[in-house]
This record gives C-alpha cells, sequence and structure tokens, in this order.
C-alpha cells in the first residue's frame, strides 16, 4: 500500500473513531446544557475540567512518547524495544497518577472553601475515579496510534459513545441533577477504558518477546518525558477552555455557560471535519523524517495547506451562521453563546492549522523549542485570561482566545519552515483564502430569509460547501496528485456523473499539471 493509500486509510479509521466519540460526546453535551441551563452547566464544566486536567497531568509527556517511540521502533525494525517501552512508560503513569489525586484532594482540603463553586467530596470521589479510568485509556489509544491501527481506535468509539449518550439520555429523561451527570461521567470512563484495553491487548499479541531496554533508550525516554510533559500541561491549558474557571471566579457561572457550549462546539466541529487528518499526523511525520529531512519537510508543507483548506468552509459556515447554529442546538436561553462561537471557531482554525508544525517539531526531537514556545504562549494566555476576563468577562475570554491562538500559529509554523528548510506554498493559501471569501459572500444572503434556524442552517451549509467546492476547483487550491485522486474517487464511486463535475476536475488537472 502506497503512502498516499495508507494516510487516507488511516484518516477513514481516525474520521470514524473521531466522528463516532466527538459527535456523540457533543450531542450529549448539547443535551446536558440544555437540561443543566447556562448557570448549572457553567459549574458542571468547571468540574469537567477539573477532571480533564487531572488526565492530562497524569499522561503528560506519556501518550506523545509511546505514539513516537511506537511508530519509530516499526520504521527502524525494533518492534522488541516495544513491551519494554510500555512497561516502563505504565510505571510513570502510575506514578503521575498517585501525585495527581493526592496534589487534588491537598488543594480542595486547603484553597477550597475559597473558590466559589467547589465541589464536595462525593463529587470529587467521581472526579477522581474518572481520572484513574480516562488516563489508561488515553494510554491505551496511544499504543493504537502508534502501530497506525486507527480502526482499533474506531472499534472503541464505535462501542463506548453510543452507550455514553445512552447514559446520558437517561439521566435527563430521569430529571437528574447535576450530581448524576458526574456519576455518568464515571461510568462511561470505565467503559472507555474496558473497550481500549481489549484493542491495545489485540496489538501488542502480535509484538515479538520483549528485550531489555538499553540505557540509550531510556535516556531518551526519559529526556522526553522531563521536556514533554510541561509543554504538555501548559499546552493544554492553551488548548482548553480554561476561560471558564477565571468565568466562575470573576464573572457568573452563567457567562462560563456560555462560553462552554461556543467553544466546546467550535472545537468539536473542527475535530469532527479537518482535525481527523491530524490524529495520524504525528506517526506519519515521524515515518517520513526517518526516511528524510526533504521528505518530511515536503510533508509538513503539504499536511498545513491540507489543513488550511479542510479547515475554511466550517469556518465561514461557523462566522456566518453562528447565531442560527447556537438556537437550533442550544435554544434562545445561549443565545449570547453565538458571537463567542464565531470567534472560536476561528480561533479553533487557526490552532489546528499548527498541528502539522508540531507534530514536525516532535518528530525532529525540538522539545525544548515545543517547551519554550508552549510555556510564553501559555503564560500570554492565563495573563490575557486573568486581565480581560476580570475586567469585561466574556467578552474579555473571547479576545484572549483568539490573541493567543493568531500568535502561537504563526509562530510555530514559522519554526516549523525554518527547522525543515521548507517554503509554505503561498500561492495555494492565497487561492483557498480566495474561495473562503467567495464562498461567504454567496451564503450570507441566506441570513436575510425570515426561516426557522433549522432551514437556514441547512440551507447556509449546503450553499457554503457547494461554492467553496467549485471555487477550489477553479482556483489553483489543489495539486495534481491531489486532483488525480479526486478523479479516480469519482470514478469509482460516481462512474464519472455529473458530467460538469467530471469537466470541471479534468480542468483543475490539467491547470495544476502545468503549475508543477
Amino acid at each position: 500500500m502506497n503512502d498516499r493509500r495508507l494516510t487516507l486509510r488511516n484518516t477513514l479509521f481516525s474520521s470514524i473513531g473521531i466522528y463516532a466519540e466527538y459527535f456523540l460526546g457533543m450531542v450529549a453535551a448539547i443535551i446536558i446544557a440544555r437540561h443543566l441551563g447556562p448557570n448549572h452547566y457553567g459549574i458542571y464544566s468547571m468540574f469537567i475540567w477539573f477532571a480533564a486536567i487531572g488526565i492530562v497531568v497524569t499522561n503528560s509527556g506519556i501518550t506523545t512518547g509511546v505514539i513516537k517511540f511506537i511508530s519509530e521502533f516499526r520504521g527502524s525494525g525494533r518492534e522488541a524495544m516495544i513491551h519494554p517501552l510500555l512497561t516502563y512508560m505504565r510505571r510513570v503513569q502510575a506514578w503521575h497518577m498517585v501525585l495527581v489525586i493526592g496534589a487534588a484532594a491537598a488543594g480542595l482540603a486547603l484553597a477550597g472553601q475559597h473558590l466559589p463553586h467547589t465541589p464536595n467530596l462525593a463529587e470529587a470521589i467521581l472526579l477522581a475515579a474518572a481520572v484513574a479510568m480516562r488516563a489508561p485509556y488515553m494510554f491505551n489509544i496511544a499504543i493504537a496510534k502508534g502501530f497506525e491501527a486507527f480502526d482499533a481506535t474506531a472499534k472503541v468509539s464505535m462501542l463506548a459513545a453510543p452507550l455514553n449518550l445512552l447514559l446520558v439520555v437517561g439521566a435527563v429523561l430521569a430529571g437528574a441533577p447535576m450530581f448524576w451527570f458526574l456519576v455518568v461521567y464515571a461510568g462511561s470512563s470505565g467503559i472507555f477504558l474496558a473497550s481500549s484495553a481489549l484493542q491495545a491487548r489485540r496489538l501488542l499479541a502480535k509484538v515479538p518477546m520483549a528485550q531489555p531496554m538499553p540505557d540509550e533508550l531510556r535516556q531518551r525516554v526519559r529526556h522526553h518525558l522531563r521536556v514533554v510533559s510541561v509543554t504538555v500541561v501548559v499546552g493544554f491549558l492553551i488548548a482548553s477552555d480554561v476561560e471558564i474557571v477565571f468565568l466562575n471566579t470573576f464573572a457568573t457561572a452563567s457567562d462560563a455557560g456560555y462560553f462552554k457550549v461556543a467553544y466546546q462546539l467550535a472545537t468539536g466541529m473542527m475535530l469532527l471535519v479537518p482535525g481527523v487528518f491530524g490524529a495520524v499526523l504525528l506517526p506519519m511525520m515521524s515515518k517520513a523524517l526517518s526516511r528524510g529531512r526533504d521528505l518530511a519537510a515536503q510533508r509538513f508543507v503539504a499536511v498545513t495547506v491540507y489543513l488550511v483548506m479542510l479547515s475554511a468552509p466550517v469556518v465561514v459556515f461557523g462566522m456566518c451562521f453562528a447565531g442560527p447554529i447556537i438556537r437550533l442546538l442550544y435554544g434562545t436561553t445561549y443565545a449570547a453563546a453565538a458571537p463567542v462561537f464565531a470567534v472560536a471557531i476561528l480561533a479553533s482554525a487557526l490552532s489546528t492549522a499548527n498541528q502539522g508544525a508540531i507534530s514536525l517539531l516532535v518528530s525532529a526531537d525540538r522539545q525544548r523549542t515545543i517547551l519554550l514556545m508552549t510555556v510564553l504562549f501559555g503564560t500570554i494566555k492565563l495573563s490575557l485570561d486573568a486581565l480581560l476576563i476580570h475586567q469585561y468577562a466574556l467578552r474579555g475570554a473571547v479576545v484572549a482566545i483568539l490573541t493567543e491562538a493568531a500568535t502561537s500559529t504563526l509562530s510555530y509554523v514559522l519554526v516549523a519552515l525554518r527547522v525543515s528548510g521548507a517554503r509554505m506554498d503561498v500561492r495555494r493559501l492565497g487561492a483557498v483564502l480566495l474561495a473562503s471569501v467567495g464562498a461567504a459572500c454567496v451564503s450570507l444572503p441566506v441570513l436575510v430569509l425570515e426561516v426557522p434556524a433549522l432551514v437556514s442552517v441547512l440551507l447556509g451549509g449546503i450553499m457554503v460547501l457547494l461554492s467553496y467546492g467549485v471555487l477550489t476547483l477553479l482556483l489553483p487550491c489543489w495539486s495534481s496528485g491531489d486532483i488525480a485522486q479526486l478523479q479516480e474517487l469519482h470514478r469509482r464511486f460516481a462512474n464519472g456523473w455529473p458530467g460538469p463535475l467530471r469537466r470541471l476536475l479534468q480542468h483543475a488537472g490539467a491547470r495544476a499539471e502545468r503549475a508543477s
């Protein structure tokens, strides 16, 4: 199987897994938000954020290390090193978990009474149990990604995500208060852990017998953990909705609820559409770099352009139709979340665009560079959050996330270009921008129509998708290899129908051939 087909296969299975987990998870979150209302949902979201940061600290540097080193061992024919690596990583994870739960208990005992909306003892126990189960679940998923077994991640999501949604629906039908949704969160954590453990065991059964871990490898792993741990934790603070903690502290729980639904929906849409490709980037980039710097540079530029191309129509749709989208999904109670969503989806798209750069730097062992940049941008974001949210509440949170996303994305891409020696394809990026503007101009008149939110969203989505697709083919957005792949898919699944699309692909392919 060639690299293009392997990448498409992995992207397909990754898409299935992400669609199942994040789409169904988003549906569950929407149901919970509508049931609890902005105030209680803001508090619930902060509790879940506490669990999320616990999971990240527990796995800090571990899951990325598992993906990186398993991919490296497979690429260099040293599969026998996988078992000792995983034994060592699991031991480190256990120590991290003990420290996290101990620190959380101490923090709650010492500072809990001085903070608004802190969890009580029963709620804290449920959150700790969720951390203890979701951290090893993510470890098992990292094993599957290291093996590029994205069918395994899809199977886990297809089983666990629907069960989680059923638990949420059951709690809503029973009229459950917020506490029982924490029970559901802990219960679903056990389901994800059990299903992922079965898939990891299946993959590891094919690996040769373990060998002792060489000192040189142990030192590399320790170096990776030392450097990447801080990077991952601070990176989570940058990428996550930490603003809900500041909003609960300096503003209101309702503001936190508005921000949560907007941010979660924006990041979820990015994960459902362009983000699926990001899941295969780290193992793909590690393998490419092991074959040569030039190949890795080509992959980095191509990946960045693809991510921008895939993100653009989602941004256009989200920014143009933010009001109808929020009304349709959450109701008029959350109308204040619409402008937040419009900005959050742009910020999320900017963060998505730098995934190729980060994967390249991780694969090139530039963890120190990533660490310095992550700490810098983490400091900037937290400082902006504390200052702007204290002064301007929800509007301050919006300015903070967009400022950090724009500056960090530009910086990561520039550093990756320097490290790889690549040159960004500015011509194609400019064409994508023009196609996006054109799609916005075509679809915006839909908002003038006095129609229900569902009709506005459906009609707007169709207009954006069709106009953007046609404009990307009329403009030089695709490479000759991409057009050839699209033509093959068109012949295979549509038998060349309709004719105008076939001729448009032929025209785009001929132009791309001349340009190359």
